[in-house]
C-alpha cells in the first residue's frame, strides 16, 4: 500500500452516527498530511496476584478514532454563493454555515445544534468508514504561502473494510497565494508575516455502557478561539501593543479580501480580539513582536466570520 494513494470523503449527517454515505463525485476534500490515530482506546490491565511474575493478557474496552490533515482555504470557483469544498469540515468544527442567494457563503461559530460528519478514508485498498465526528480547526495566514487549515477530527469507527480505492472529482480552484492583503488591526495597517488563530474547541467524548465501542456521542463543549501575529515594532505614538494589552483594549482585525477572482475570494473578520501577551521578535534584524490574543463575542456567536465571494 502506497502512502500517497489516500482519498477523504466526507458529508454532512442527516442523524448523528448516522452513516451519511459520501460518494467520491461530490463529497471529497483535497487534503494533505493525513494522519490517524486511537482516540480514548482502553487497554484493560489484569493485575491479578499469581505464582508468576508475568502480566495477563490486556483485554480491549472500546476506541474512537482521529483523523488529522490540513485543506487549503479556497473557494468553489463560479458562482459566489457555492459553498466551498470543505464546508461540512467547518461545519463539523462547530461553525454555522450562512448562504446568501447572488452575494456569498459566511461561516461563523455556533453554540447548539452542532452538526456531524460521516468520513470515508481510503488508505489505498482499505475503506475506514467513520461517522459522527466533530473536532477541531485552527488557521494560518502566511506571507506568500497558502492559506491552510489543520482539521482535527474524532469519531466512531463504523466499518473497516477492503474496497477499491475511490476515484475523487475535486473542486479544480487554485488557493489565492497570501500576498496583496490589506491587514489591519485595531486602525492600523500593521506589517506582518503571519496571522493564526485556533477555535480551541472541547472535545467531549462521555463514556457509554450500551455503545459498540462504550462512548456515547462526540460533543463540542466550549471554545476558547485564540491566535497570534507578529507586527513589526513601532514609535509608541504610532502603535503601543504594551498598553493595549494592560487596558485590555479591545482590537478589530480584519484581512480584507484574499484573491481576486469570484467564486475564489475569502475574507477574514474578528470583531474583539484583546492581548494575552507582548513578546520582542526579530525578523532578518528587523524588531517585532510576538502577540497572541484572545477573540471575544460581541453579540454572540461572533468571534470570527470568514466569507467566501
Amino acid at each position: 500500500m502506497l502512502v500517497n494513494r489516500e482519498v477523504i470523503l466526507a458529508k454532512i449527517e442527516g442523524t448523528y452516527g448516522v452513516d451519511a454515505v459520501p460518494v467520491e463525485g461530490t463529497d471529497a476534500m483535497l487534503v494533505e498530511n493525513i494522519s490517524w490515530s486511537n482516540e480514548g482506546l482502553r487497554m484493560n490491565e489484569r493485575p491479578a496476584v499469581r505464582a508468576n511474575i508475568g502480566m495477563l493478557q490486556q483485554v480491549y474496552g472500546g476506541r474512537l478514532m482521529t483523523f488529522t490533515f490540513d485543506v487549503e482555504i479556497k473557494g468553489a470557483g463560479g458562482a459566489v454563493d457555492v459553498p466551498p469544498e470543505f464546508g461540512p469540515l467547518l461545519r463539523a468544527c462547530g461553525f454555522g454555515e450562512t448562504i446568501a442567494p447572488a452575494t456569498d457563503v459566511q461561516y461563523a461559530p455556533v453554540s447548539s445544534l452542532h452538526e456531524s460528519i460521516t468520513i470515508y478514508y481510503f488508505q489505498d485498498g482499505i475503506r475506514y468508514n467513520v461517522v459522527g465526528i466533530r473536532g477541531n480547526v485552527s488557521f494560518n495566514l502566511e506571507t506568500g504561502a497558502l492559506g491552510k487549515m489543520t482539521f482535527t477530527l474524532t469519531g466512531h469507527v463504523d466499518a473497516v473494510t477492503d474496497v477499491a480505492l475511490a476515484s475523487p472529482t475535486y473542486i479544480a480552484t487554485v488557493p489565492a497565494a497570501l500576498i496583496s492583503v490589506p491587514f489591519v488591526i485595531g486602525g492600523f495597517g500593521a506589517i506582518i508575516n503571519a496571522l493564526t488563530w485556533d477555535m480551541s474547541n472541547t472535545i467531549a467524548m462521555p463514556p457509554d455502557i450500551s455503545a459498540s465501542d462504550g462512548f456515547a456521542e462526540v460533543q463540542l463543549t466550549q471554545r476558547d478561539p485564540n491566535g497570534s501575529y507578529d507586527p513589526e515594532a513601532e514609535l509608541l505614538a504610532v502603535e503601543d501593543p504594551l498598553t493595549d494589552l494592560e487596558d485590555g483594549t479591545v482590537l478589530v482585525i480584519g484581512t480584507g479580501v484574499i484573491g481576486g477572482t469570484l467564486g475564489n475570494r475569502y475574507e477574514v473578520d474578528i470583531p474583539a480580539s484583546s492581548y494575552r501577551d507582548v513578546s520582542p521578535g526579530d525578523r532578518d534584524g528587523i524588531r517585532t513582536y510576538d502577540i497572541p490574543f484572545g477573540m471575544a463575542e460581541v453579540s454572540g456567536d461572533d468571534e470570527v466570520l470568514i466569507t467566501f465571494t
